[in-house]
């Protein structure tokens, strides 16, 4: 199953306890663009992905891997 991209950002941020706001104001991003992201209502530059991934101490290559094994803990 493909996740979209949003969504993969959504889970780990979930995953790792982190509240949306902390997440936009680590990434230096508004909450509201960080809401568009997750919910696939826009796509993320480059730069705005390395900003996340670093926020959520993770290798921007995450957001590329397959997805048929990824856990999502509630």
């Amino acid at each position: 199953m493909e996740i979209l991209l949003g969504t993969k950002i959504k889970k780990l941020r979930i995953n790792k306890k982190i509240k949306q706001i902390e997440l936009a104001k680590a990434a230096g991003i508004s909450n509201s663009f960080l809401s568009d992201i997750e919910n696939g209502r826009t796509m993320p530059s480059l730069k705005t992905l390395y900003k996340l991934a670093d926020a959520l101490d993770v290798s921007i290559t995450v957001f590329l891997e397959d997805d048929s094994s990824y856990e999502f803990v509630q």
